[in-house]
């Protein structure tokens, strides 16, 4: 008689196996193609559609892309390109178009003469979208005729493609619903399409993008009526594209204009963009491949780089090897720059950080065969694109230099700058870390620490003020709760290099008390407390201290961010009580709906403003702001790096008219406490 182990062992067959057909796999997994079924992963669906007209574009095919957001959730790119093929496949059997559209990894990208570049080589991205549709819609104008044909959820064809009539057209429109059943919650950012395909515009030059929002036109926009929605008769133009938010790009400087584009808050060290585009002859695998190499670059006057990397006009915001190339390049041609000029005063070589202090460039590759790290794309893993770039930049560059003495001197002023800068942070950060935590020396004779050495149940509370802080340290629990009182406002570190910083008294009891260094030294694993919460007054004030706290973790504790380490308490605004009964308010909202069901505080009610934490005692202060059964934090997060940097440069840094628009824009949006 078997063992209950042998059986449970042998019940593992051939029908244990689950085999996902056509594109079930993509609706049981949606993670794996698109990487989230969140916002993030929505607008995803958006991107790969217009990945493929993109792709007509860079292969000379198109020239006008036309992105719509339609009533009911519903989204239609257009584009001019060459159509997408409706013919029998000698393999499918079935229509080219429908094999596209429901069979993955199929597409016009593996080989042949469909594309030489392309960013979606894995032939799923068209097909993902429809799997993840609730319905979708596929119009190809093509050698003179109309073809249509449609899909129901999951992908699944309604019939075969129709032929419906005769056209002077060319090029394919793709108009999808996305599933809810996938997706819970479906809302498109119209900023965050226009940011993404602005980008798109300035790297394909001489492509024109139109982005509609008629998601408020709740009329009836037939399917057949016309090609590109601006197109729509005068009288529906009139009542359409002239009331809802759109945008047209099209630019001929390319990456020129995109560097000048995220310099616009910026006050440039050098007037001339370097700027440089050739390809090169890689040896990959599977042998010889080009490399089409693009790079511009400005110095500003920051303390900060910017680094932008599209492989195929995709997107990396976690770099690769383009970006490994190019920084290899940039330190080795600056140095040897130097050492061939004969320079004086410069003391040693400039490292990595010293020559990227400052500098805003944006590096595109395309490659023929390319490799990415994931389906999104956010990493590039083709070993030949780090040879290419290095070679192609460094040889332009060293050029540039030479050619451009006004520039080079700028350029090499900047990083000895940085250089020495960067010696002066060293000896001042060793001054203050030598005898501090990361010793088992003494914390801050400000911290009141918590008794747990555990990092994951400890929690510091940086409040602001002494009175704030004397409340806190005596209505916390002293067991996983440490309190560290800020006496004003901290430094402005959005144009302060560190050894500045670590000469504030306030700055070094919060590097000291959390424990990781700072800088080239900086140790995420030491993290003393893995939760960090900012409490501040709910007033003018309280805020601005917000946010230079804000500016300081993601200048220099960026990886306490994106390690979702970082908080933000919510104090109440009010305390209302009403006999024994008190309830507290934390939004002025909240507050104008308690009066609507309650009545105003002539009804009996006392109602409290607080403006700031020492107003409460210490067991208000626990059970509404410090109780982790009912306080209520906000997580800092960083949904956009490159949105945030600008943000934080405008708001911190010195560009006051760019400060002021922001201002002027957003005033209606600010709460005032007067």
């Amino acid at each position: 008689m078997a063992s209950k182990k042998e059986t449970k062992k042998n019940s593992y067959g051939a029908d244990s196996i689950q085999v996902l057909e056509g594109l079930d796999p993509v609706r049981k997994r949606p993670g794996m193609y698109i990487g989230t079924t969140g916002l993030e992963g929505l607008h995803h669906l958006i991107w790969e559609i217009f990945d493929n007209s993109r792709d007509e574009a860079m292969g000379g095919f198109a020239d006008d892309i036309e992105v719509v957001l339609l009533p009911g959730n519903r989204v239609r790119v257009v584009d001019n390109g060459r159509g997408i093929p409706v013919d029998i496949h000698p393999k499918t059997k079935v229509s080219t178009l429908e094999t596209i559209m429901t069979t993955l990894h199929a597409g016009g990208k593996f080989g042949g003469d469909g594309y030489k570049f392309s960013g979606g080589l894995h032939g799923v991205g068209i097909s993902v979208m429809n799997a993840l549709s609730r319905r979708v819609r596929a119009e190809v104008h093509r050698d003179g005729a109309y073809h249509v044909q449609e899909y129901k959820e999951g992908g699944k064809p309604l019939a075969k493609v129709k032929k419906l009539g005769k056209s002077d057209k060319h090029g394919t429109i793709i108009t999808f619903e996305a599933d809810p059943l996938i997706f819970p919650e479906i809302e498109y950012n119209f900023k965050t399409i226009v940011d993404h395909l602005r980008q798109q515009a300035y790297l394909v030059r001489g492509m024109r993008i139109t982005i509609i929002d008629a998601r408020g036109y709740e009329g009836e926009i037939k399917d057949t009526e016309v090609f590109y929605l601006r197109d729509l008769p005068s009288i529906k133009q009139e009542s359409i594209i002239a009331k809802v938010p759109s945008q047209t790009f099209y630019f001929d400087g390319g990456l020129k204009s995109l560097v000048a584009f995220e310099n616009r808050h910026q006050k440039p060290l050098h007037k001339r963009v370097f700027h440089i585009e050739k390809e090169h002859k890689a040896t990959s695998e599977s042998g010889q491949q080009d490399v089409q190499v693009e790079v511009a670059l400005q110095y500003v006057d920051d303390i900060s780089s910017r680094i932008v990397a599209y492989a195929n006009n995709i997107y990396n915001p976690e770099g690769g090897m383009h970006i490994t190339g190019f920084k290899t390049a940039l330190t080795r041609t600056i140095n040897n720059f130097v050492k061939k000029a004969n320079m004086k005063g410069i003391d040693g070589n400039f490292t990595g950080d010293d020559v990227l202090e400052g500098l805003t460039v944006v590096v595109s590759v395309k490659l023929q065969e390319i490799q990415f790290e994931g389906q999104t794309k956010s990493k590039l893993g083709s070993v030949e694109a780090r040879a290419a770039v290095d070679t192609v930049f460094s040889e332009a560059f060293a050029e540039f230099l030479e050619e451009n003495p006004a520039d080079a001197k700028a350029i090499i002023n900047k990083s000895m700058l940085a250089m020495r800068a960067r010696k002066a942070a060293k000896a001042a950060k060793d001054s203050v870390l030598r005898k501090g935590a990361l010793d088992g020396m003494t914390l801050p004779g400000k911290l009141a620490d918590c008794q747990s050495k555990s990092a994951s149940e400890s929690e510091l509370f940086i409040v602001e003020g002494d009175s704030a802080g004397g409340t806190a340290k005596t209505g916390r629990d002293r067991k996983t709760q440490a309190i560290l009182p800020l006496r004003g406002k901290i430094l402005n570190v959005e144009r302060a290099r560190l050894d500045r910083m670590l000469t504030s008294e306030q700055i070094k009891n919060v590097v000291v008390a959390l424990g990781t260094a700072i800088g080239d030294t900086f140790d995420i694993s030491k993290l003393r407390y893995h939760k960090i919460i900012i409490a501040t007054d709910a007033d003018v004030d309280g805020e601005h201290i917000q946010t230079l706290m804000l500016t300081l973790f993601y200048r220099y504790f960026r990886e306490l961010i994106d390690g979702g380490f970082l908080y933000i308490a919510q104090p109440p605004l009010y305390k209302i009580k009403k006999g024994k009964k008190v309830e507290y308010i934390y939004t002025e909202t909240e507050k104008a709906e308690y009066e609507k069901v309650n009545g105003p505080s002539e009804g009996g009610a006392n109602i409290q403003r607080y403006k700031g934490l020492g107003e409460m005692n210490a067991e208000e202060l626990w059970e509404t702001t410090m109780d982790p059964e009912h306080r209520i934090l906000k997580q800092v997060t960083v949904e956009d790096g490159r949105e945030a940097d600008k943000v934080f440069d405008m708001l911190m840094g010195t560009d006051v008219s760019g400060r002021k628009t922001f201002i002027q824009n957003h005033a209606k949006e600010a709460t005032l406490d007067i």
